[in-house]
């Protein structure tokens, strides 16, 4: 019997560790440069992109080299739903070219159609949701872009998100039946979990179709604080419903496992927004580096840079 190899695996972060786009108080006047620094200290291969990078590869490119760090992916404020797919592709189309232009082989594609940006202050209850009828159709159009994604060589990897149209397991599980193979799911811990899911049984039903992993750990008190009060998303963020893996209480020996068993390599990356007056960026980073890296290599991977 032929031993099975060890699967590869890549160990990156998001910068929102450091600073949030969405909030500017969050960690505003953080340079990138420290962001980087720091990413690289704690331990890990590369970052995801945020709104502090150069969005010129020739100008990025250097910058990374410096502090040796590969572009994992980037955030895309999709509109499948409200455009068509030649519009959304051209809309993109910038996005894509630097991924691809820095070596990254998938987007981080949530689709914010219906209203999302100040609705992260909204509870939790008040979110767009598309009806039983809307799916067929969505799912063709979304499985037409990710085609064309894929054919321009980078894949789409289709982030389900708070305050979205696919937010709870079951939609996410509609997702997936209504879309083909071109539609690769970027499986987040932290928003199962807060979504009011069950982040075992979500990846055990799609885990064939993961393409990209965000690793958020949930701290318990604050998931059902928020859940019984219908906070809003960046409220609950600000109370600290997240954290980096093996601080909260989701089980990520589980989830590697499963991810391991279903032979997954790429990327795990590590995004836990935290008010960083509060958690220590370069300590959590490199609690979460540590964390995350012991448990994936007990779980079987080879965690490589």
């Amino acid at each position: 019997m032929m031993e099975k190899h060890a699967l590869k695996v890549r160990i990156g972060i998001n910068p929102i560790t450091w600073t949030n786009d969405d909030v500017p108080e969050l960690g505003g006047d953080t340079p990138l440069e420290t962001c980087l620094a720091e990413t690289k200290l704690a331990g890990y291969a590369g970052t995801e992109l945020g709104g502090k990078f150069p969005r010129q590869s020739a100008v990025l490119k250097p910058i990374m080299e410096r502090f040796g760090l590969a572009v994992v992916s980037g955030w895309y404020d999709g509109r499948c739903d409200e455009n068509d797919v030649t519009r959304e592709m051209d809309a993109i189309g910038p996005h894509l070219q630097l991924l691809k232009d820095m070596g990254a082989t998938h987007v981080v594609y949530a689709d914010t159609s219906r209203g999302r940006h100040g609705a992260i202050w909204d509870p939790i209850s008040k979110r767009p949701a598309l009806s039983a009828g809307e799916w067929p159709t969505y799912g063709a159009k979304l499985t037409a872009l990710a085609e064309r994604m894929a054919e321009f060589g980078v894949r789409m990897a289709f982030h389900h998100h708070m305050g979205t149209i696919v937010e709870a397991d079951a939609e996410i599980g509609l997702l997936m039946k209504h879309t083909g193979e071109a539609v690769g799911l970027l499986y987040d811990t932290g928003h199962s979990a807060f979504s009011g899911g069950d982040p075992i049984a979500l990846l055990k039903s799609h885990v064939k179709r993961v393409v990209h992993v965000h690793c958020k750990d949930a701290r318990p008190d604050v998931l059902a604080r928020a859940r019984r009060d219908d906070m809003s998303f960046m409220d609950a963020v600000m109370e600290g419903i997240f954290t980096v893996p093996g601080d909260g209480s989701i089980d990520f020996p589980a989830i590697l496992g499963i991810l391991a068993e279903a032979d997954y390599s790429g990327w795990l990356v590590v995004e836990a927004e935290q008010d960083p007056k509060k958690a220590h960026p370069l300590t959590y980073a490199t609690m979460g580096f540590n964390n995350l890296s012991r448990m994936a290599k007990a779980a079987g991977f080879d965690v490589t840079n």
